[in-house]
C-alpha cells in the first residue's frame, strides 16, 4: 500500500492563509468571493458576517455597502439555515445543495416537533397549520419582505399561542408565528431579509427563499463536502462530521463519491479533495488578522490544536463552545480582541510563543484597519467570552 503523504501543521496553516483569504495578497475584491472561498459564513450573529467579510476584503471600507448589496439587492448571497441547524450566509447558487444535503432531514424533525408540541398543548392540528402556512407564504409573496408582526396582520392565526413543556422547568408560551417561520426557514421556503435596524441588528424581515431545483440528497452531500474540502482540507472524519452535522455514514459515502484522498495528519488520517495532495505555496511572509466571534476559519474544524493552543481556549470560548473574537498571527490564534464603548479596538496576546515585535506591530495595524472601517458602529458579540468581557472592562 502506498504511504500516505504527511501534512503537518505548518502546511495546513499555509493552506488556511491563502484559501481562507487571510494573508494580505489573498484578500478578496467582493463579499461573493469571500463567501465562495469559505463555502459558508456564520450568520447567527449578524455582525459576524460583515466582520468576517471585512477581515478578508482588500478594501475594507466597502464592507457594509458591498455586503448589503450582495444580500439584499443582487441576492447573490442568502442568509438561511444550514449545517447543524445553524443560520449561515451562503452563495445563492449553493442554496439547493445546502437544502438537499442538510436541510431536509432537519426540517422533517422540526415540523414533527412543532406538531407534537402543539398537540400536547391542545392546539390545532396539522391541517390547520398547513392552512396557516399557505396563507402566510401567499402574504409574503404579496409583500416581498415582511416582519412576523406584518404577516400576522394578513394572517391573524399566526398570533395564536400554545404552552410548551407544561409542568416542566422550561415551560413557556410559544407563538405560532415564531415556531412556524423557523420551520419554514429550515424547510428552505423562507429566508431572512433586510434587518429592521442597522447591519448589526438581530431583528430581520422575512422573504421567500430563492427558487431552486430539488437535488438528490447523496449527490448534494458530495457536492457540499467537495467544496468544503477544497476550502478547508485536509480534515479528519471527525472534523467533517462535526462541521456538516451528518451521520458518519453520510460523511463516508460523500468522501467516497468525490474520490477524496487520505493523508496523514498529527491527529490521524485526514482527507483532501481529489488531486489536492501536493504542497500548497504559502503567503511567503507572516500575516496578522482580527477575526470576529464565530468566524468560519476559527470554527472550521473540531480538532484545532494545529492552530489554537488548548491552554488559551477557556478564555476565548463561551460555555456552549462558541468562539469569541480572535487575534491571529501567521496561522495561529494568539489571543483575542474587543471593541470598547468609545470605539477603541483593544487586544491581548494569550499565547506568547513566536510573538515578537513584528507580530505586535502587524496586529496593531490590523486593529487600526478594523477601527477605520467600523467608524461609529459599536459591536457587541452575541456570545460573550471571558476575555472579550475582560477587555471591554
Amino acid at each position: 500500500m502506498e504511504a500516505r503523504r504527511y501534512v503537518g501543521g505548518a502546511e495546513r496553516r499555509a493552506r488556511l492563509a491563502m484559501r481562507q483569504r487571510l494573508a494580505g495578497q489573498a484578500r478578496a475584491g467582493t463579499p461573493e468571493q469571500v463567501a465562495g472561498s469559505l463555502v459558508a459564513l456564520h450568520g447567527t450573529d449578524p455582525a459576524t458576517v460583515y466582520l468576517a467579510v471585512g477581515a478578508r476584503l482588500a478594501e475594507p471600507a466597502k464592507t457594509v455597502p458591498e455586503t448589503e448589496r450582495a444580500l439584499y439587492e443582487d441576492r447573490t448571497l442568502v442568509r438561511m439555515h444550514g449545517m447543524r441547524h445553524t443560520v449561515f450566509v451562503f452563495p445563492t447558487a449553493l442554496t439547493a445543495v445546502v437544502h438537499a444535503s442538510t436541510g431536509l432531514a432537519v426540517a422533517a424533525r422540526e415540523r414533527a416537533a412543532l406538531l407534537a408540541h402543539m398537540a400536547a398543548a391542545g392546539a390545532p392540528d396539522a391541517a390547520w397549520l398547513r392552512e396557516v402556512e399557505e396563507s402566510t407564504l401567499a402574504a409574503l409573496a404579496r409583500r416581498g419582505q415582511a416582519t412576523a408582526a406584518e404577516l400576522a396582520r394578513d394572517e391573524p392565526r399566526l398570533r395564536e399561542q400554545f404552552v410548551y413543556g407544561a409542568g416542566k422547568s422550561y415551560e413557556g408560551v410559544h407563538r405560532v408565528s415564531t415556531r412556524l417561520l423557523k420551520v419554514l426557514g429550515v424547510e428552505g421556503k423562507v429566508v431572512r431579509g433586510r434587518p429592521l435596524g442597522s447591519w448589526t441588528s438581530s431583528q430581520f424581515r422575512w422573504a421567500l427563499a430563492p427558487e431552486h431545483e430539488e437535488l438528490d440528497t447523496a449527490a448534494a452531500q458530495a457536492e457540499l463536502l467537495g467544496r468544503w474540502l477544497t476550502a478547508c482540507g485536509p480534515a479528519t472524519e471527525a472534523d467533517l462530521k462535526w462541521w456538516t452535522g451528518w451521520r458518519v455514514t453520510d460523511v463516508r459515502r460523500a468522501l467516497s463519491a468525490i474520490g477524496a484522498e487520505p493523508v496523514s495528519l498529527d491527529e490521524g488520517t485526514g482527507f483532501v479533495a481529489r488531486g489536492d495532495t501536493e504542497p500548497v505555496p504559502g503567503p511567503g511572509a507572516p500575516w496578522a488578522a482580527l477575526l470576529p466571534g464565530l468566524d468560519p476559519t476559527a470554527m472550521g474544524w473540531q480538532q484545532r490544536d494545529w492552530y489554537l493552543a488548548p491552554e488559551v481556549r477557556p478564555r476565548l470560548f463561551d460555555r456552549s463552545g462558541n468562539i469569541g473574537p480572535t487575534v491571529w498571527w501567521d496561522g495561529r490564534v494568539i489571543g483575542g480582541w474587543a471593541q470598547r464603548p468609545d470605539g477603541e479596538i483593544v487586544w491581548r496576546v494569550l499565547d506568547e510563543s513566536g510573538v515578537g515585535r513584528e507580530a505586535r506591530a502587524a496586529v496593531e495595524k490590523e486593529a487600526e484597519r478594523l477601527h477605520g472601517w467600523l467608524g461609529t458602529t459599536r459591536i457587541t458579540p452575541r456570545f460573550r467570552t471571558p476575555l472579550e468581557k475582560e477587555l471591554v472592562g
